[in-house]
C-alpha cells in the first residue's frame, strides 16, 4: 500500500470465464487484490451474451487488466486457470482462433501498460472465487 495515496501499489489478478455449452451462454469473473495486503479492491462479474469458453476467458483478462489501470496501479500478477489464455500471452502459443486475435491483441497491448506484468497458470481450485463470479454473470444472463 502506497503510504501517501492510500493506494495498493501492486495488483494480484484471478480472472476466469465460461460458457454452458461451447459456444453458449457466458460470463467471465474477475477478482483483483492488493498484492502486498491481500485486500479485496475490485470485483467483476459480467454476462457476455453467446460465446465461446475462450472468449470468456480473454475477456476476463482484458476487464482485469483494464480495472487494474483504471486504479492507477502499473505492477501486476495475474493468475487463470486457462492454460491456453495463459501460454498464449506469455508467447508460448501462437493464437490460431480469428475470434481471439482480437482479444488476444486488445490484451497484448493492454500489457505493454504496465511497468510490471506477469500471468501464471493455477489449478482450477485456485481460481474459485473469480469462477464464482463467472458462473454468477451466466446465472443472471440465463
Amino acid at each position: 500500500m502506497n503510504e501517501s495515496t492510500g493506494k495498493a501499489n501492486a495488483a494480484l489478478v484471478y480472472a476466469d470465464g465460461g460458457s454452458r455449452g461451447n459456444p453458449g451462454p457466458a460470463g467471465c469473473g474477475v477478482v483483483i487484490s492488493d498484492r502486498e495486503t491481500g485486500e479485496n479492491i475490485g470485483n467483476i462479474s459480467k454476462f457476455l451474451g453467446h460465446t465461446t469458453n475462450n472468449v470468456a476467458e480473454y475477456t476476463g483478462l482484458v476487464l482485469g487488466l483494464e480495472q487494474v489501470l483504471a486504479l492507477g496501479i502499473d505492477d501486476v500478477e495475474v493468475r487463470m486457470d486457462s492454460e491456453l489464455v495463459v501460454k498464449q500471452i506469455k508467447g508460448e502459443y501462437r493464437v490460431k482462433n480469428e475470434n481471439l486475435k482480437p482479444l488476444y491483441q486488445q490484451a497484448t497491448k493492454l500489457k505493454g501498460q504496465f511497468k510490471k506484468f506477469a500471468i501464471a497458470h493455477v489449478r482450477r481450485e485456485q481460481n474459485k472465487d473469480a469462477d464464482r463470479l463467472a458462473n454468477q454473470a451466466m446465472d443472471r444472463g440465463v
